[in-house]
């Protein structure tokens, strides 16, 4: 009972936070096998959590399995796969396992937040709501404890906040809310000489963003693109509102 228990805890704690994860479970087996079927193990890209169906060298091959389609961009969210222990996994013992691969949240939406002032804050409280992984990043301690209190954001103490960069996984949406101009430029430079992201915008006017743009084709980019001002044209400038329009647009962004 206590297995299934740390199961069924861990499953709704990875629920709450979004992290991607694989539960194997031992569907069937034939012969000799090293766990009574229903035996379950969670696996995460970090490799076993929790759980587990029988240890040695099926365990190694099953957390294997489960880290590939972790990586995968396939969008099956299950695998039924049949293993002749002797055969494919090297065993002495001759028994045939079915193992059953249910992937959960391996594609979750991820959001980076450059800053957390009183609008990333603000954002950070609505996407908070949505089935989704926040990231917020910031070179001041103080401002990054004011972030809503919440499973699905993630508080980053970065200096110089470029560095950052490298860190976001792929297929993010990303906004750059920092202090300024001055500390606006160096992350969305770095993005634009290393990254791509299907949403890349940074808060403040049209004027801004004329400024902006002049300086990063000075600096050598050609053709820097992102969206500046952010939001749907809704609402009034409170940050409570801005957050709202920026995350309506990332909503109409992602479903288009």
């Amino acid at each position: 009972m206590s297995h299934f228990t740390g199961i069924v805890e861990s499953m709704r704690e990875f629920d709450q936070t979004g992290e991607a994860f694989v539960c194997v479970t031992l569907a069937g087996a034939k012969g000799s096998i090293p766990q009574e079927i229903g035996a379950k193990m969670l696996v995460t890209e970090a490799g076993r959590s929790c759980g587990t169906i029988g240890g040695g060298r099926v365990e190694e091959a099953a957390i294997k399995r489960a880290r590939e389609l972790l990586a995968s961009e396939g969008e099956s969210p299950c695998e039924l796969i049949e293993w002749n222990l002797q055969k494919d996994i090297g065993m002495t013992c001759g028994g045939v396992v079915t193992f059953l691969f249910e992937v959960f949240h391996a594609h979750a939406w991820r959001i980076a937040v450059f800053g957390a002032g009183h609008v990333s804050q603000a954002l950070a409280g609505v996407l908070a709501n949505l089935s989704c992984r926040v990231d917020v990043f910031d070179t001041r301690p103080a401002m990054l404890a004011l972030l809503p209190n919440s499973s699905r954001i993630t508080r980053h103490l970065v200096e110089p906040l470029e560095n950052a960069v490298e860190t976001i996984p792929d297929g993010a949406f990303v906004a750059v809310m920092t202090q300024g101009h001055r500390s606006d430029k160096p992350v969305l430079e770095r993005i634009l000489r290393t990254r791509q992201f299907p949403y890349l915008g940074v808060i403040g006017s049209a004027s801004k963003a004329a400024v902006l743009r002049r300086e990063l084709r000075e600096s050598g980019i050609a053709d820097p693109v992102f969206r500046c001002p952010i939001g749907l044209p809704f609402g009034k400038n409170s940050p409570e509102e801005i957050a709202i329009s920026v995350a309506a647009e990332m909503l109409q962004v992602r479903g288009a």
